[in-house]
């Protein structure tokens, strides 16, 4: 049973980096050879060679890049992520500032759980937000969008960009007064 303490980060320092090298051959060479996917005869095997047990793609993908980062002489940090955030994490995540975070939860936009003088955000939410945040972003460079060729008009198309801005400023305007 795995326990608290087991969980918690630990860095591994890079020790015979001379005998890392076939190793990343080996990952580099059969990943060349299968594609990107790691495919299922990728397994650990036991000290007598009778226990065998398959590495799932993802766990592949990590075993490869801890051994290139070693390989490079650097350590490596696993550090188990919990399904909740920080406001400072959740800002990584999404490319923005702690405080934008602070104001979204206070908006409403995401959902955060109060602890003590600290909010804990849900994973899921935060890439739910993002993922929103996206389609809103797609959709708006769909709805301002022109189809052109290389023989129209300058002039007509900047006739064209500047009816599709005002559109998309009248929009913007309505939503906020109905907002």
């Amino acid at each position: 049973m795995t326990t608290q303490s087991q969980l918690s980060s630990e860095t591994f320092l890079p020790e015979h980096v001379d005998q890392l090298a076939p190793v990343l051959s080996f990952l580099q060479t059969h990943e060349r050879s299968a594609g990107m996917t790691a495919s299922s005869s990728y397994a650990l095997v036991g000290d007598d060679g009778h226990d065998r047990i398959e590495l799932p793609g993802n766990l592949h993908q990590v075993l490869k890049r801890v051994v290139e980062a070693m390989s490079q002489g650097r350590a490596v940090t696993v550090a188990p992520q919990s399904m909740t955030l920080t406001t400072q994490q959740a800002a990584d995540l999404l490319g923005v500032s702690r405080p934008t975070i602070v104001r979204l939860i206070n908006d409403g936009h995401i959902n955060a759980e109060r602890v003590g003088n600290r909010h804990r955000l849900l994973l899921d939410d935060v890439l739910a937000y993002r993922d929103a945040r996206r389609t809103q972003q797609y959709d708006a460079i769909a709805a301002t969008s022109v189809a052109i060729d290389a023989e129209d008009d300058p002039a007509v198309v900047r006739k064209q960009l500047r009816e599709v801005r005002k559109a998309v400023a009248a929009r913007r305007k309505t939503s906020k007064k109905v907002g």
